[in-house]
């Protein structure tokens, strides 16, 4: 019996950007009445009441023999159990909707790797799974996330634009600064040692390589002395931490550098920091960006991030311009730090968020989900 719809996603842990976006999208589709079946390799955290999730029994040596074994486990279990609808948060053939998360696979591959990595299993399976999903035959309906990456699908596959539906923002509303916001700061900020002369900067995110925590760290490590001796940069989020504490020490930061694992007080880190940097290598959208910016906290990001436009619309921080420039981002943060802005960008990012729907992607998503299913 068809009774449930069914949502395919590689990994779920609580503190991912994607993970969290599925989870609204579902408790959303849920609340309107839909049963919800989870089909995963591993899920970390708590399961809400009435998702029925199943972890994917498979393993490989590597991640996209793994990532083949999912689909094929996935595709016989729906023999078994048919559904509704299949919605994918990772792209494999046979979906009804995909939630374009991620940056165009094909795109990367021709601009970003040399030849030989294109002759690779793992190439041709991800462009094959990538082509499913947004080739001219394919019929999947497509929820995309960032403008910006729609030219490259069009490029490479012919994506039809009937078929890529455009949502808006998903922040959660918690993030948003509270009435008390400054004395939940003044009371974070005691707790966690930090005077009203130290400057707190944080990045958050995991996946340290793709979001340029190296970058950060030498922008740190390029501040005059009497600057960075009043720093101090949190790195919130669940990834190996190893190379970038070498690198600290390699340009003596290491004191000035905390990498504090995935955090659950997300809200009172934004109400307590001074400043956000994110000057990611690639990043389809940068959700935490946003989730800055309803917090009233400034932000550097790279020009790679899809909300970086958001930012230079709420003038509430700095843009580094693709192809980015470590010597353009050392000086912004500089002047950031020194310049006396950030109260002022602080006051334009909560303007901003008051006037800016950046907060209902999960009901725009759970909209086109249901009705594609009906169908």
């Amino acid at each position: 019996m068809k009774s449930a719809i069914a949502f395919c996603l590689f990994k779920y842990f609580p503190h991912g950007g994607l993970q969290r976006d599925f989870l609204r999208i579902a408790l959303e589709c849920q609340q309107r009445g839909a049963s919800v079946r989870v089909y995963t390799l591993s899920w970390e955290g708590s399961v809400p009441e009435g998702f029925d999730v199943r972890i994917v029994p498979v393993k490989a040596w590597s991640n996209h023999r793994r990532v083949q074994k999912f689909f094929q486990w996935v595709e016989k279990e729906f023999q078994n159990f048919p559904t509704l609808g299949t919605v994918g948060f990772n792209k494999m053939p046979g979906l009804d909707i995909y939630y374009a998360a991620d940056a165009c696979y094909q795109e990367k591959s021709l601009t970003q790797r040399g030849p030989l990595y294109r002759l690779g299993a793992r190439y041709r399976l991800y462009k094959k799974f990538e082509q499913a999903v947004f080739g001219a035959k394919s019929k999947t309906e497509i929820l995309m996330i960032s403008q910006a990456q729609t030219p490259f699908f069009v490029k490479h596959y012919g994506t039809q634009p009937a078929r890529m539906h455009f949502l808006p923002p998903n922040i959660s509303k918690d993030r948003i600064a509270p009435q008390n916001a400054a004395a939940v700061r003044a009371a974070f900020r005691k707790e966690n040692g930090f005077g009203d002369s130290e400057q707190w900067i944080v990045q958050i995110g995991s996946g340290f390589i793709t979001k340029g925590v190296d970058r950060s760290i030498r922008a740190i490590a390029a501040l005059p002395e009497a600057v960075r001796e009043k720093i101090c940069f949190w790195v919130v989020g669940a990834d190996r931490k190893q190379r970038f504490e070498r690198l600290a020490r390699k340009l003596g930061v290491a004191e000035r550098v905390v990498f504090t694992g995935g955090r659950s007080d997300i809200p009172q880190i934004l109400l307590g920091a001074d400043l956000m940097v994110h000057p990611a290598y690639n990043e389809n959208t940068g959700t935490t960006l946003l989730e800055a910016v309803v917090a009233g906290l400034p932000v550097i990001c790279s020009g790679a991030c899809g909300y970086s436009g958001h930012i230079l619309k709420a003038d509430c921080g700095g843009v580094v311009p693709e192809p980015f420039e470590q010597e353009i981002f050392n000086r912004q943060l500089e002047q950031m730090l020194t310049g006396g802005q950030l109260p002022r960008f602080g006051k334009n990012a909560l303007a901003y968020a008051q006037a800016t729907d950046l907060y209902s992607m999960h009901e725009r998503a759970a909209d086109i989900i249901l009705k594609t299913v009906k169908k």
